[in-house]
């Protein structure tokens, strides 16, 4: 099941299939297409899991194993893939707040996100191969992007998993939190996030504009009353 809170701007998706350890079936992949159109407008979006043992723990075995052709094997993965691409392309900063363990396709979720906060007692990696496999939703490329393709070559051929301080070394991973600290330090961080600005920053960094359109998109934040409304009440504290 997937749950989508909305509030103020931050939208939450939350996987909740505790039976499964939040893993990824058919269905929940519809699921979280529905859960991002209905999203739409949203000025910050997180993804995490229920529970605090496993953000998702890849995809559903026990349901997949029933895909034997390659035809079918392709068409599933495309299906997650455009999934995953989807909260890449989000026009809002996406965080995955990993609550729990993220491993194989949890891990490939985790990378979609533009940020990546994790209690310091998770797990993360790219362990496909245990199962003589390969990433398919697009994690095996955004994870070189973030660590390079040397140290992702590394990571997902050896099928390493790594604990949440050394992923954090690695650049895999944003921020770490005490366990205790967690709930209450994505939300911050995500609330922090839930404006115009940092959506117009999201497409600078990620490259997704020209220097013209970048101070376009300057131009229309000093221009919008959001702006005037700010600075007078900096300089109302001057005076």
């Amino acid at each position: 099941m997937i749950d989508l809170d909305v509030d103020q701007g931050l939208a939450v998706v939350t996987i909740d299939r505790p039976h499964a350890r939040n893993a990824i079936s058919l269905a929940t992949m519809d699921e979280l297409e529905k859960a991002l159109d209905a999203a739409a407008g949203a000025r910050a979006l997180v993804i995490r899991g229920a529970g605090d043992r496993a953000f998702v723990s890849g995809g559903d075995l026990k349901e997949l194993a029933a895909i034997r052709t390659e035809v079918d094997a392709a068409d599933m993965a495309w299906r997650m893939r455009r999934v995953c691409d989807r909260i890449a392309a989000f026009p809002a900063p996406v965080i995955a707040a990993l609550n729990g363990h993220a491993l194989g396709g949890g891990a490939e979720v985790a990378v979609a996100a533009d940020i990546r906060v994790a209690a310091d007692d998770i797990r993360i990696g790219f362990n496909q191969v245990t199962l003589a496999i390969m990433p398919a939703w697009g994690g095996a490329e955004r994870l070189a992007a973030l660590v390079g393709k040397g140290r992702a070559l590394m990571l997902a051929g050896s099928g390493t998993v790594l604990d949440a301080v050394r992923a954090q070394q690695l650049g895999l991973i944003d921020e770490v939190l005490p366990r205790a600290a967690f709930d209450e330090g994505w939300r911050t961080l995500a609330r922090s996030l839930a404006h115009a600005p940092a959506a117009e920053i999201k497409r600078v960094v990620s490259g997704g504009t020209s220097a013209h359109e970048a101070v376009q998109a300057f131009a229309r934040l000093w221009a919008a009353d959001a702006h005037w409304e700010a600075a007078d009440r900096v300089m109302s504290r001057t005076k």
